[in-house]
């Protein structure tokens, strides 16, 4: 596999190198379509402390920004085939999520096929992703365009806060989503406080 280096963040901010997978790169752009129907998707656990950052990241985005009604944010916590629903007829579906992948706490990924990552996970809703866009490709729903963002937690015990780490990191995290949105084509705008 051919590996990019990325680097996101401020230069006197603490950076975290990102790698995306070149060889099963996609468009992000509309290639040709004539509508965008989005779906971001936070899944996690709130009650295990890093586990919850994907929820929490849909909760900042939802509060910090108004995207256009071309894009339906969801909370799919611990769901599982109960999600298959929410992939039909969407043109992307963008899923944040704490991921294990051995890299430093806090440190965001961006994954291509989120199908073969989440295929060897054990994490229960991760099972249940993964079995969801197994369904919907074998249906002919799968999103032509599914996007992986993920955290690296570092704690995953019984609690209701993220970790230090992943929370210094959580707002990147939602910016990274922002800026694939527009890569896309959506209207993102700053909510006015």
């Amino acid at each position: 596999m051919c590996f990019q280096k990325r680097q996101y963040g401020c230069p006197n901010h603490n950076v975290h190198r990102v790698y995306e997978n070149l060889s099963k790169k996609q468009s992000s752009k509309n290639s040709g379509q004539s509508f965008l129907n989005i779906l971001v998707l936070g899944i996690g656990n709130l009650l295990l402390s890093d586990e919850g950052a994907g929820i929490k990241a849909v909760e900042e985005l939802k509060h910090r920004y108004n995207c256009s009604d071309a894009v339906e944010i969801i909370d799919g916590g611990t769901m599982g085939l109960e999600l298959l629903p929410y992939f039909e007829k969407r043109s992307h579906v963008l899923i944040i999520d704490a991921v294990k992948t051995g890299k430093d706490p806090g440190t965001i990924v961006r994954i291509e096929d989120p199908p073969a990552f989440f295929s060897s996970k054990t994490s229960p809703h991760q099972i249940g992703l993964a079995d969801v866009m197994g369904i919907a490709a074998i249906s002919g729903s799968m999103p032509q365009h599914i996007t992986l963002f993920g955290i690296e937690p570092e704690d995953l015990s019984t609690g209701l806060n993220l970790s230090a780490e992943v929370d210094r990191n959580l707002s990147r995290l939602v910016d990274m989503v922002v800026a694939e949105l527009k890569d896309i084509g959506v209207n993102v705008q700053l909510n006015k406080r």
